[in-house]
C-alpha cells in the first residue's frame, strides 16, 4: 500500500547529535562548484571541480596529494583501474592519469563538449572493464577506447548530447541520452542491440535521460525529464513497468536496497521508496528542494544530498530521518530563499522570467548534487560552495 510521510523538514534534526556539524572530519576548498562524485580508493579520495582541476586528497586528513589541471570543468566522476584514473572534462577530453603521481598517461579528444541547457549539470563518467573504457560525450557519441593506450575501439552516434554515464552489464553497455532514448549496445562491437524511446511530456517531448541507469537482475531502471521512472527488460528493451511523477523530472539514478528502489525527484521535491519488481510506491517524503545525485545505503540508512545544502540519512523501511548534515553556506543563506516555516519566501519565484537569479541563490546554499561515497563510517560529498566534505556517520 502506498504510504505518504509528512514531516516538518526544517524542524527535524535540531536534536540530532550532529546538528551543529561537530562530526565534520575535514573540508577541502576548491575554486569552483563540485558536482562530481568522489572516488575513495585506498588511502585517497579523488574528485573533480568546476575550477578545471582534478584532485587527489588524503582521505584521513583532507590534505592535497596532487592536482591535475584540464581545460574545462570536471563534472565527470572518476573510475580507477589498477594504477590509472579515468575522468572527463568539458574541454572535450577523456583523461587517464597515474593515481599515485597525477601525471598524464594519455588523453582522448572527442569532437567537442557542449551543455544541453542550464540544468545540464553533469558530464558522462567513464566505465571500465577488461581494459576497455566506455565514455559518453556532448558530441553525441559513446566511445569505447583501449584503457591502456587511449586508442579508439569503436564509437556510436546518437546525434545528441550524452552526459549520462554508461553502465556495463554482461555483454552489453547501457546508456541514455538527451535524445530521449535508452540504448543497449554490444560492448565488444558497439552494434545496436535495442533502443527504447521515452514517452515524453508536454513541455519536454524528447523525454531526455540525464543520468546513468541502474542495471540489476536483467532489468534496467532509469528516470527521465518526462517525469517517469522506467523499468525495462535488459535483454529486449521491452517495458516492465513505469511510474509517472506528476510534477517533476526524475534525474537521480535509483539505488536498490533489499528489494526496493530509492531516488529523489527534481521539482516535485519528493523522495521515493518503491518496490522494484512491481513498481509500486512504498512511501514518499517531502523535501524542500531538488535531488539530482544518487543515494547511497550504509547500515540500512539511505543517504542523499539536496539542492538546499543538506545531506539526509533516512531509515530504508520507514523513511524516518535519522541523520542530517547542513553546509555552512546553507545555514548562512537559508533565509534568502525560505521563510521560518521552510516554504519559499514571498516574492521568491523559482521559474519566473528571471530564472537565473533564483538558481544562483539556490546554489549559494551549498547545493549538493554530488553522489556521496561512504567508507568506514565516513561520508564524502561535494557541494556548490566549492567544498569537498568528509563527515563522520558515527
Amino acid at each position: 500500500m502506498k504510504k505518504f510521510i509528512f514531516l516538518c523538514y526544517l524542524c527535524i534534526g535540531t536534536a540530532f547529535a550532529n546538528s551543529d556539524n561537530e562530526n565534520l572530519e575535514w573540508v577541502f576548498k576548491t575554486e569552483g562548484r563540485v558536482y562530481s562524485s568522489p572516488l575513495v580508493d585506498g588511502e585517497m579520495v579523488y574528485f573533480g571541480s568546476a575550477d578545471h582541476r582534478f584532485y587527489a586528497l588524503d582521505k584521513t586528513s583532507g590534505k592535497q596529494a596532487w592536482m591535475f589541471e584540464t581545460g574545462g570543468v570536471v563534472h565527470s566522476s572518476a573510475v580507477v583501474n589498477k594504477n590509472t584514473l579515468y575522468f572527463g572534462s568539458a574541454d572535450g577530453n577523456l583523461y587517464a592519469v597515474d593515481k599515485q603521481s597525477g601525471e598524464l598517461t594519455w588523453k582522448f579528444t572527442s569532437a567537442g563538449e557542449k551543455m544541453y541547457g542550464l540544468w545540464d549539470y553533469y558530464l558522462s563518467s567513464p566505465a571500465i572493464e577488461n581494459d576497455s573504457v566506455y565514455w559518453g560525450s556532448g558530441d553525441g557519441h559513446l566511445y569505447a577506447l583501449n584503457a591502456l593506450t587511449g586508442a579508439l575501439l569503436w564509437k556510436f552516434d546518437t546525434g545528441d548530447v550524452i552526459h549520462a554515464s554508461p553502465v556495463l552489464y554482461k555483454d552489453k553497455v547501457y546508456f541514455g541520452g538527451f535524445d530521449g532514448h535508452m540504448y543497449a549496445l554490444n560492448k565488444e562491437t558497439g552494434s545496436l542491440v535495442w533502443k527504447f524511446k521515452t514517452v515524453g511530456a508536454t513541455y519536454f517531448p524528447k523525454g531526455e535521460i540525464q543520468k546513468a541507469a541502474l542495471v540489476q537482475d536483467d532489468v534496467v531502471y532509469f528516470g527521465s525529464r518526462d517525469y517517469n521512472i522506467y523499468a525495462l527488460d535488459a535483454n529486449t528493451g521491452r517495458g516492465k513497468w513505469n511510474l509517472k511523477q506528476p510534477s517533476g523530472w526524475i534525474i537521480a539514478t535509483p539505488v536498490e536496497h533489499k528489494g526496493n528502489l530509492y531516488f529523489g525527484t527534481s521539482d516535485a521535491h519528493i523522495f521515493y521508496s518503491m518496490e522494484k519488481n512491481a513498481g509500486t510506491v512504498n512511501w514518499t517524503i517531502p523535501l524542500n528542494m531538488r535531488v539530482y545525485g544518487a543515494a547511497r545505503v550504509d547500515n540500512d540508512i539511505v543517504y542523499f544530498g539536496t539542492f538546499d545544502g543538506k545531506v539526509l540519512g533516512i531509515d530504508y523501511l520507514s523513511g524516518d530521518i535519522k541523520w542530517r548534515f547542513q553546509t555552512e553556506s546553507s545555514k548562512r543563506n537559508y533565509h534568502t530563499v525560505y521563510d521560518e516555516n521552510g516554504a519559499f519566501k514571498e516574492g521568491f519565484v523559482l521559474y519566473g522570467e528571471d530564472w537565473k537569479t533564483p538558481e544562483k541563490m539556490i546554489h549559494a546554499l551549498g547545493s549538493i548534487l554530488s553522489t556521496p561515497a561512504i567508507e568506514n563510517g565516513v561520508i564524502y560529498f561535494g557541494s556548490s560552495d566549492g567544498n569537498l566534505y568528509a563527515v563522520s556517520l558515527q
